[in-house]
């Protein structure tokens, strides 16, 4: 993970509150991908597990708004598990 993303994912855990919507952008594409919707005002991401697979970011003004980066934070987690299971089912 290069450190720039990996700086604005510890601003996010500190403190939701106050991430700005171009960094989360920066976190999601990293994370996810290209969204599959990119208007100038939101953004959806395309989750590669079943139930709710997406998540939805919005820009108000300039800012993310906190329980978004949460739900984030979350999919990163659920994402960075699933990959831990991928590799113990291959040793």
């Amino acid at each position: 993970m290069p450190d720039s993303i990996a700086k604005i994912v510890q601003r996010m855990q500190a403190n939701p509150g106050n991430i700005s919507f171009s960094g989360l952008c920066k976190v999601c594409d990293y994370y996810f991908g290209k969204p599959r919707q990119d208007r100038s005002s939101h953004r959806i991401y395309k989750m590669p597990w079943p139930g709710d697979p997406r998540i939805n970011i919005q820009n108000d003004k300039g800012k993310a708004k906190a329980y978004q980066v949460k739900q984030v934070l979350k999919a990163i987690s659920k994402l960075e598990a699933q990959d831990g299971n991928k590799t113990d089912e291959t040793n």
